[in-house]
């Protein structure tokens, strides 16, 4: 019970501080080291969830059994391209999808209702674009979104969507980079298997 009682306490003390949600300002920041580090313009974040095996509570039947046969929590963050966590969201149920954990978060609800403010959309550098809005990087589990890019599915692309799938996954890796990064200071497990 100490345990949990005093991550609680650091939490709920240090968690504005340390990990406050992103300003329009701060989603400014994120988008010109997404494009200068990843050639990926537009981009505010890398989005994903990793599941933390975990022994299983008594009486919670089958909600942390996940696809992959264990127990887990879900951690779902945000990472910039600095392998540093924006926003996260921990302690969901291992049967949840990431996408159904990502659109329960407060931070898309806040997006998608309008009442947290991202950049203005604009256009894409060095072209005559209509303006685009800002958005997230997520893997094929996500839904696709005007707030959330995901790959092409298929095998049969174009060479137009290998690349855009190519440059997204460069985007991406910096979740799972972080993930790793993560998994190593602290010696969890995260596993992918």
């Amino acid at each position: 019970m100490i345990v949990k009682e005093v991550c609680n306490a650091i939490w709920s003390v240090m968690k504005s501080e340390f990990l406050s949600t992103p300003s329009k300002e701060n989603w400014e920041t994120i988008e010109l080291d997404f494009e200068r580090n990843a050639n990926f313009p537009h981009c505010i974040g890398a989005v994903d969830g990793k599941h933390i095996r975990i022994i299983c509570p008594s009486g919670s039947g089958s909600m942390y059994y996940n696809y992959k046969q264990y127990n887990s929590l879900v951690l779902m963050a945000i990472a910039d391209s600095n392998y540093r966590f924006v926003y996260v969201n921990i302690g969901s149920y291992g049967k949840d999808c990431d996408f159904a954990i990502f659109k329960r978060s407060e931070i898309w609800k806040s997006i998608t209702m309008g009442t947290h403010q991202l950049p203005e959309p604009k256009g894409l550098p060095g072209t005559d674009s209509p303006n685009v809005p800002y958005f997230f990087v997520g893997d094929e589990a996500f839904a696709l979104h005007k707030h959330l890019l995901r790959p092409f599915g298929g095998s049969n692309l174009s060479i137009e969507k290998k690349i855009f799938n190519y440059r997204l996954s460069r985007a991406r890796r910096y979740i799972e980079c972080a993930f790793g990064i993560l998994s190593n200071k602290w010696r969890m497990d995260l596993t992918d298997q």
